[in-house]
């Protein structure tokens, strides 16, 4: 067999160094079958010494090329991607790595594909003779300017557990370079560097573990320290929602101690009508994703609804693996209500301008059903315009002090708001006994209200025809004032409406804020309401 300047190397590495006295070898011949074993023995030793996986390869890739005679050799591993197996240059023996710069990775050919696929050797004294060869494109062969390949010796490099880690692949430039036993020479090498590299990657993998272990208790004490100087509440829980911790901030939030809540189910939080919520997360938290500032409602422990804004992340053992949950929830409730009232606002405002146009049209019908020409339209539509701005002026804070509420009494409120209509229209406010006076929220409502009933009358009764009379009675019975509203001669009736828009949850938002009731009764022709609104006693409001 023939040997290279590697091999020989590890040889004189490895001889006896007894100065001045024969060796047992030039005493006593060596056979070749015995020089073949002690170079295997010694290549192995100086193959399995070395951890690091780069240096690994490229000894075993030079030693493999030197030890069987070849030119030039490569080691190539396996790597698979979307379009399948792709097998990546790793060591150069023989020739650099700008030989291999232009061109592309060898594929799963007719050639390569038995070394690896992991099923034999290809062993030939000229590969460019070899019927499997020269059958692919785009090359059909060798591309231009590739190394001289003639000579050609493909050996698997196969793991313990029969994973291809990738191929040696020796070549010459002259044919018949390699016999049985430079593929022999080469197998040996290939077998134990599997081993080797099977070696270093359990040590890589230690050494990773290692790092991982040390990032993940990093990484607990760092969250035990956010834990516990956070002012959201952070709560752990088991991927069977079991509660495993609970800190301080839990606590306020929700009302329990970490005594009462470790231990039981988190959906002692959630309120009924959002379990499902609970099965969702779970299920995300078990695939590994974190669920972002998700926005639901909570339940304290004194039963009342919680609005919070969720964070929920997956925990990880030690592998990775997730075991549970950390929470972090965040009252905003005080945002919620503020964009509630905001919302309401804008519905209120866009209701109010509606309702405003649909009244200046009725003001224009009903100035020109009067009106002779046109300066009488004109006087008829300002006097009611400025009526309907006095109405809105009662309801503003005095122009002196912004901070002091407005204050008038009921029956001028209801004279003011219907003002514009009084000229064309049979309308009559009565007041039985004493004076009610209103001021402040209560004065806002009671507005609000009543310009929705005027509107309504406006737009679809009484006060919509010609012939439509409006009386309006109002009395106090002790702390209650009664105010009956009276239609007729507006448009046939068939049956009481059924409206649901923003002016009915309007009327019912001032109702409960007066803490007042409304009957109503429809007829053919008109409608009767009573509206019973409790007030203070004479004194406190005088």
């Amino acid at each position: 067999m023939r040997s290279g300047p590697f091999v020989e190397k590890i040889i004189r590495q490895h001889e006896p160094m007894t100065r001045g006295s024969p060796s047992d070898d030039d005493q006593h011949p060596v056979s070749a079958e015995v020089q073949r074993l002690r170079l295997f023995s010694r290549i192995a030793q100086t193959v399995a010494g070395d951890f690091d996986l780069e240096d690994l390869v490229q000894s075993v890739t030079d030693a493999a090329t030197q030890a069987s005679g070849g030119k030039f050799g490569a080691f190539f591993y396996n790597q698979i991607d979307d379009q399948g197996e792709i097998y990546s240059l790793y060591t150069l023996s023989g020739v650099s790595r700008s030989h291999f710069a232009g061109f592309p990775m060898p594929r799963n050919t007719a050639v390569f594909a038995p070394t690896f696929g992991g099923t034999e050797v290809v062993r030939s004294e000229d590969i460019r003779a070899d019927p499997r060869f020269g059958h692919n494109s785009p090359y059909f062969g060798m591309p231009k300017g590739h190394l001289p390949v003639v000579s050609y010796l493909a050996v698997p490099v196969i793991s313990r557990k029969g994973a291809v880690h990738g191929g040696l692949f020796i070549a010459h430039d002259q044919p018949a370079v390699f016999d049985e036993e430079a593929e022999e020479v080469v197998q040996a090498i290939a077998a134990h560097a599997a081993i080797a590299i099977d070696n270093a990657a359990l040590i890589a993998d230690a050494r990773k573990e290692a790092e991982l272990r040390e990032v993940a208790q990093h990484a607990s004490a760092k969250l035990a320290a956010i834990v516990e100087s956070s002012e959201d509440a952070i709560v752990s829980k088991s991927l069977d929602g079991t509660i495993m911790s609970w800190n301080e901030s839990a606590q306020r939030l929700f009302g329990y101690t970490a005594d009462e809540v470790i231990g039981r189910p988190i959906t002692l939080l959630i309120p009924e009508d959002r379990l499902h919520e609970e099965d969702e997360i779970l299920a995300r938290i078990r695939a590994g994703e974190r669920i972002e500032h998700f926005e639901t409602v909570r339940r304290r422990k004194d039963g009342s609804p919680l609005d919070v804004s969720l964070s929920v992340s997956p925990i990880r053992d030690e592998t990775g693996n997730v075991i549970g949950a950390s929470k972090i929830a965040r009252d905003i409730g005080e945002r919620v209500e503020a964009q509630s009232r905001q919302r309401l606002l804008m519905r209120e405002m866009d209701h109010r301008i509606k309702n405003l146009f649909a009244l200046v049209g009725g003001l224009v019908a009903m100035s020109a059903r009067g009106a002779e020409s046109v300066d009488q339209l004109a006087l008829a539509l300002r006097e009611r315009l400025a009526a309907l701005a006095q109405a809105h002026s009662l309801t503003m804070p005095l122009e002196t002090d912004e901070s002091s509420p407005s204050r008038a009494s009921l029956a001028d409120l209801l004279r003011a708001i219907l003002a514009p209509y009084r000229s064309s229209q049979a309308i009559d406010v009565v007041k039985t006994g004493e004076e009610v006076m209103v001021e402040g929220q209560m004065l806002n409502s009671l507005a609000l209200l009543f310009h929705e009933y005027a509107t309504n009358a406006a737009k679809y009764g009484a006060l919509s025809t010609s012939s439509g009379m409006l009386k309006i009675d109002v009395q106090r019975y002790g702390n209650a004032v009664h105010v009956a509203w009276v239609e007729q001669g507006g448009p046939p009736i068939r049956e009481a409406p059924a409206r649901s828009g923003f002016g009915n949850k309007l009327e019912a938002a001032s109702l409960m804020s007066l803490g007042a009731t409304v009957s109503k009764s429809w007829y053919a022709d008109g409608l009767s309401l009573v509206l019973t609104i409790p007030v203070p006693p004479p004194e406190l409001s005088a």
